[in-house]
């Protein structure tokens, strides 16, 4: 499955990305970390239920640089209004992230809970990527996202390594490496059990270093598959 994530910087953008993006990709990721008054009840009406809602910390990558009450308050609004994903960063804290996985359970489970955590550095060790994965299963994860910095070929064997270790337990789950270095990632992760594999809309729209266009990846996963 493919998820396109567009990162518009006006409401009217992003209406616009969302009509071009929803019908070429099963999930589109919203990123409202460059928003300054996210207008989620209209941005969800293109399509809530193939929708996942993301505010993304400065430190994990993103743009969002208010107070850190504002930026969750966002996110349980997407709850409330149906999205079919939210995102939230594993290193928001326990409390915040148990606050929003009590909020989706309260929904009746029509929203599920991505949890994440995103090395902009590197790649760590086999062991500390295993750890990665269960302190986010811990926090009430309904998928756990785990994305690391591609520094050299070998990184993408070990992130890969931990999604058949996730689905044995269990666990859906979503695992790649950003970076040059990390392209294969992206394109195997969906082959070897990632829920899904995040593309661009198009060419200089990546919303991380790495990304294959849409169209780039539906091409390589059909050769594949063929």
């Amino acid at each position: 499955m493919i998820c396109i994530s567009v990162v518009p910087a006006t409401n009217e953008e992003a209406l616009s990305l969302l009509g071009r993006a929803l019908p070429l990709a099963e999930l589109v990721e919203l990123r409202i970390d460059r928003l300054e008054a996210p207008a989620l009840p209209m941005l969800l009406h293109a399509g809530r239920e193939r929708i996942v809602v993301t505010n993304r910390r400065r430190d994990e990558g993103g743009f969002f640089a208010s107070c850190e009450t504002r930026r969750l308050e966002r996110l349980h609004e997407a709850v409330e209004l149906g999205a079919r994903f939210v995102d939230i960063e594993a290193r928001t804290g326990s409390r915040a992230v148990g606050r929003l996985a009590d909020a989706v359970r309260s929904r009746g489970g029509r929203t599920r809970l991505i949890v994440s955590h995103h090395d902009l550095a590197g790649t760590p060790s086999a062991r500390t990527l295993a750890a990665r994965v269960k302190a986010c299963r811990a926090l009430g994860a309904d998928v756990v996202k785990i994305v690391t910095l591609a520094n050299r070929a070998e990184d993408n064997l070990r992130v890969l390594e931990i999604l058949p270790q996730a689905r044995e337990m269990g666990q859906d789950i979503v695992a790649f490496c950003m970076g040059e270095m990390g392209r294969l990632s992206r394109v195997a992760a969906p082959l070897l059990g990632s829920c899904w594999s995040y593309a661009s809309l198009e060419k200089g729209a990546a919303s991380a270093p790495g990304q294959l266009t849409v169209a780039e990846m539906r091409a390589v996963l059909g050769m594949l598959h063929s």
